[in-house]
Formats: structure tokens, C-alpha cells, sequence
């Protein structure tokens, strides 16, 4: 599997703001080329989600689990209220 810097086959900038600080800069990609890296890694989040699949089907060992029990829904003891007034809300 790649890693997430190997999607992105571009060129990767610094950004500094304008204090000039090292440590205040931030690395930087085009849009395309941000988009392009996005494309490949779910081209290739589809490919081992197909492969595992198949692997899955051909193992033949479908394990069954139980059937989900619901359970009863109740009321909260404490009633729940609203943090701010409508008036801040709407603000």
C-alpha cells in the first residue's frame, strides 16, 4: 500500500507567513494536483476493497453471527436543555 506522500507526485511548497518564521510555515499543493492525488487513492481504496472481497468469497468460511437483540428505548431520566437561548442562536 502507499503512503499518503506517495499519491502526491508533484511539487510541494512552503508557505511562510509573514513573520518569516520556519516554524510557521506550512507545505502547500496545487489544486489540480491535490485533486489528482484524492482520484488515485480512492481508484486504489477501490481496488483492495474488491481484492478483499474476492479473498473473502473464495476462504468459503462465512462466519454466521447471532441476530441483533433491539433494546428498549427509554426516556432519559434528566431532562435535556438547549446550552443557549434561541435569541443567541438566531444571533
Amino acid at each position: 500500500m502507499k503512503t499518503p506522500a506517495d499519491y502526491l507526485a508533484c511539487p510541494v511548497f512552503e508557505l511562510t507567513y509573514p513573520t518569516g518564521e520556519a516554524a510557521e510555515s506550512v507545505p502547500v499543493v496545487a489544486y489540480n494536483d491535490a485533486v489528482r492525488a484524492v482520484e488515485a487513492a480512492l481508484a486504489d481504496a477501490e481496488k483492495y476493497k474488491y481484492l478483499l472481497m474476492r479473498a473473502l468469497r473464495r476462504s468459503g468460511s462465512v462466519q454466521q453471527y447471532p441476530a441483533m437483540v433491539a433494546l428498549p428505548v427509554s426516556a432519559p431520566e434528566t431532562p435535556v436543555l438547549p446550552l443557549y437561548s434561541p435569541d443567541e442562536l438566531a444571533a
